[in-house]
């Protein structure tokens, strides 16, 4: 049982009531990362399967098919006892929305609909372990989530929902620094098919001193598909990428040395991977290339494999491991869910609890 505790509260004098669901996921494991400037690097890591978490979520019948919810979501290290975030409390999610028959809209801090696929439709390792989409896919930065954000998303009608959101920029411009993003999905017994596209600008606004910067809007397109076969899950992805900061690098410290990677501003991503129950834990597969089409060619190619072998339903030993081939420069490091990682090789063993 996911759940840890529900609690039901009372509204009043009345019999109205909201559930609020208290959940959560403690995951740590030692890391290896091999192949940066810095040499060989070995730690204890939280996260690195999924990041640790606990959140509220709850929902409240306002009746005539009328209901409000919110959820709030802080992340944690395991390692340390810190928040993953310095100086936030409620850093993954939080948010508060209503939902009719005509779908559901949301304020707050929130998933952009993009990193949603990356995570649901076409990564088999939902952008965790060593082999995670975010070794070569943008899934960085505001292409996770965004503040000030506003969302609807539709029910799902004859197999087709689709999903729309606006993050203001709250500037004096208001074009500076906003992102908006959507995705239209179909699901169909064991198919899943789905478009997301992101949008952001990082313009620059001026001030009295710093004159302001103007930039092209950075752009992100991803059709992802999986298909459950039974035995074997089968997951396809390709990206298109274009414009400022539409692909930043995971580690933008120059964890190669010698002359710094530039982001690419046009490139394309592919993913293949499969999903499959193996034993008592279910084994994860992909392999990724990135084609960049700018005058610098810093393309690259990785694969990666993960087992999780489930000790109870909320408690299972994970084994990952990851690797990039770099060209022309290329400064992608293999990542986890938390991390960035410093190298273009690395390992994890873990262990995951969920409540």
């Amino acid at each position: 049982m996911k759940r840890a505790a529900a609690i039901i509260l009372a509204l009043g004098s009345g019999l109205a009531h909201a559930q609020v669901t208290i959940y959560g996921i403690a995951d740590a494991a030692f890391v290896g990362e091999r192949g940066g400037s810095g040499g060989n690097l070995n730690k204890v890591t939280s996260g690195a399967a999924a990041a640790s978490r606990i959140g509220f979520r709850g929902e409240e019948n306002l009746g005539d098919g009328l209901s409000a919810f919110f959820n709030l979501e802080t992340g944690a290290k395991i390692d340390t006892g810190e928040v993953d975030a310095a100086g936030t409390i409620f850093n993954r999610v939080a948010l508060v929305g209503l939902r009719t028959r005509a779908g559901a809209i949301a304020l707050g801090r929130q998933y952009t609909p993009y990193y949603s696929t990356l995570v649901n439709v076409v990564d088999p390792f939902r952008t965790g372990y060593a082999g995670s989409s975010k070794n070569l896919f943008p899934g960085w930065g505001t292409n996770i989530r965004t503040s000030n954000t506003v969302t609807w998303a539709s029910p799902r009608l004859h197999g087709v929902d689709m999903e729309l959101a606006y993050s203001a920029g709250e500037q004096a411009a208001i074009k500076t620094g906003r992102q908006f993003g959507g995705a239209v999905g179909y699901t169909s017994g064991p198919l899943t098919v789905r478009l997301a596209w992101n949008s952001k600008n990082t313009d620059t606004a001026g001030t009295n001193t710093v004159p302001a910067v103007s930039r092209s809007m950075g752009r992100n397109t991803l059709l992802g598909a999986n298909y459950d076969f039974g035995p074997v899950k089968l997951h396809l992805g390709y990206g298109i990428d274009k414009g400022d900061n539409s692909t930043p690098l995971g580690n933008a410290n120059n964890p190669y040395g010698g002359v710094r990677p530039t982001p690419s501003t046009d490139g394309r991503d592919l993913l293949a991977g499969f999903s499959a129950p193996l034993g008592r834990g279910k084994l994860m597969f992909s392999v990724m290339r990135k084609d960049d089409r700018t005058a610098f060619d810093q393309d690259a190619s990785s694969w990666g494999i993960a087992y999780m072998y489930s000790l109870s339903k909320r408690t299972g030993l994970y084994a990952a491991y990851g690797h990039i081939h770099n060209r022309n420069g290329a400064g992608y490091t293999v990542a986890n869910n938390t991390e960035a990682g410093t190298g273009n090789t690395g390992y994890n063993l873990g262990l995951q609890q969920t409540f």
